[in-house]
């Protein structure tokens, strides 16, 4: 939603030139979102979701850092000071979403990689069970 709402600044302001940005990584959040509601996360084993969703929110973070600072310093429209107060709330937002993802892969890899997160998850809830 910040994503759209930084796009929608963005069309309204000076800085247009910067809507390609919001507007991709608004669509990368909606296809992770719709892929993981729909199981395909489940359904592609060969490639690692929390790490396809790392990528994205460090890219992001520093692509709507590096936007909102020339946003706000280059254009003295409204929307462009909006827009660029909107991309230093979604830098933090992302960079507190990456530290989250970044931790469950380190827990990820020093358990050895055998299997996902949510495999351990429920394997774990399974033993718990049995145990009883």
């Amino acid at each position: 939603v910040l994503s759209f709402i930084i796009f929608i600044c963005y069309i309204a302001s000076l800085a247009a030139s910067f809507m390609m940005a919001p507007l991709l990584e608004f669509l990368l959040a909606l296809f992770l979102f719709f892929a993981y509601a729909s199981k395909l996360n489940e359904k592609f084993k060969g490639l690692y979701w929390p790490l396809t969703d790392f990528l994205r929110c460090v890219t992001a973070a520093i692509i709507y850092f590096a936007i909102s600072i020339a946003a706000v310093s280059k254009y003295n429209d409204g929307a462009s000071k909006a827009a660029g107060v909107f991309g230093f709330i979604a830098t933090i937002v992302y960079a507190i979403d990456f530290y989250i993802i970044f931790n469950e892969l380190v827990a990820f890899l020093k358990q050895g990689g055998a299997d996902s997160p949510d495999e351990r998850k429920s394997e774990d809830e399974a033993s718990d069970s049995d145990s009883d």
